[in-house]
């Protein structure tokens, strides 16, 4: 539906930004480092019951919660779903980066420059406070939606340390909705950040460790050896050959080209022929792309490989997520009518916002969309490229651009009435 203009006024003017600011800080400042989302949780719990949300909590893994709530819609409308992870990634550097300033403490939601600065803050927690923050806009503006408008906080997104990080909170998530626990949603956003631009597309992604083995033996008497680095140095040839292939195909038109790189390399030993070497990599997928297909490819590259007899290769996969080998990539169409609304709505707030994009990056819309059929796009206030770093902050203004665009959304995509 469109909005009556007057009631996009009454949206517009309802905005308490003390209100917004402080339920923004508070986010940042629980720590909710992968493994630590309990933290956040709790402040999302309270904040989720003060908005009627009626929310609740699983253990995806022992001590690590999931949320989710919603909103009954008073006329049985479209159900709309906000989603985000509640884990961030670590604060390595930050107090020292930042010392004897107002943002030393990572978790201290210092405004400085017209932006709040913080783990977190971009990545996602600006994107799951615009989203809870927009029904502020809706009761203080007397508007009750038709269609429910449901929430869903998940943990263990971030990667980067070992056993975490691989999903687990929105793979329990998507099992519940599944087996019926959780209603399945008509569309849904996910509040991964992209400046207010809409994804609807994102790459896929697969990580292979590789170990050639072969037999060490004293530089003496080289010919008792199997020489591991010099196999490796034939192997590390053909993938690069590969990823030149891999490069060369079309690119996709909103997520670029597809890469195989070569992250790290170990291996040799101390005057002797090397009998073991390893090397990393990651390869990006283009919506489209079947990753067994890729990953086939990938291993025909290095196991066709003309090296010595008695050498050995071992490929693993240490990264699963919706596929045991990565993550897949995910597209939904441009031309959806959620998709028109959410554009709308963010365009509003500049003519500059709400642009289609697709992400150079993955995350976890692919479970929604290729596991639950639902349609998903990322979109939420936030320059990605902050993001991980020692500079992650979020524009005051964007943020408060997004709740109003989450409101309009809202109201436009599930119907509502005045109250």
């Amino acid at each position: 539906m469109t909005l009556d203009a007057a009631i996009a006024s009454r949206i517009d003017a309802a905005l308490d930004k003390k209100k917004a600011i402080a339920l923004l800080r508070g986010a940042v400042a629980c720590n909710s480092i992968t493994g630590k989302e309990a933290n956040f949780v709790a402040f999302l719990s309270d904040e989720m019951r003060a908005r009627k949300l009626a929310p609740l909590t699983e253990e995806f893994l022992p001590g690590r919660p999931n949320i989710w709530g919603n909103r009954t819609g008073a006329a049985g409308g479209k159900r709309l779903q906000f989603i985000g992870h509640t884990d961030t990634v670590h604060v390595e550097g930050w107090s020292e980066h930042w010392a004897g300033t107002e943002r030393e403490d990572p978790f201290g939601g210092a405004e400085v420059d017209g932006a709040i600065w913080g783990r977190g803050v971009t990545d996602l927690k600006g994107g799951i406070c615009a989203a809870l923050a927009a029904l502020d806009l809706l009761d203080e503006a007397g508007l009750q939606l038709n269609g429910d408008v449901a929430f869903a906080f998940i943990g263990d997104e971030e990667s980067g340390e070992e056993g975490i990080g691989v999903s687990a909170g929105v793979a329990h998530w998507t099992d519940m909705v599944l087996a019926g626990k959780v209603p399945r949603p008509d569309f849904a956003v996910y509040v991964e950040p992209g400046s207010l631009s809409v994804y609807t597309a994102q790459i896929g992604f697969f990580i292979a460790d590789v170990k050639i083995t072969g037999k060490s033996a004293y530089f003496g008497r080289p010919d008792l050896g199997v020489d591991a680095l010099k196999a490796t140095h034939s192997i590390l040839a053909s993938v690069w050959e590969h990823a030149e292939e891999r490069q060369g195909l079309q690119a996709h038109p909103l997520t670029g080209q597809s890469s195989v790189l070569v992250t790290g390399l170990e291996g040799g030993g101390y005057i002797a022929v090397p009998g073991e070497c390893k090397f990393s990599v990651i390869g990006s997928l283009r919506p489209g792309d079947a990753l067994d297909d890729v990953a086939a490819e990938f291993e025909a590259a290095v196991r066709n490989t003309p090296v010595a007899d008695g050498i050995e290769i071992e490929i693993a996969y240490p990264a699963g997520r919706d596929h045991p080998n990565g993550g897949t990539p995910a597209e939904v169409s441009q031309d959806l009518p959620g998709i028109t609304l959410l554009r709308e709505a963010v365009a509003h707030a500049s003519p500059q916002l709400g642009k289609i994009g697709g992400a150079p990056f993955w995350s976890e819309s692919s479970f929604l969309i290729n596991r639950l059929g639902v349609p998903t796009v990322y979109c939420a206030p936030g320059n990605i490229a902050c993001c991980h770093t020692s500079q992650e902050h979020l524009s005051i203004e964007e943020y408060f651009n997004a709740i109003r665009a989450f409101a309009r959304f809202m109201v436009a995509y599930c119907g509502s009435s005045k109250t």
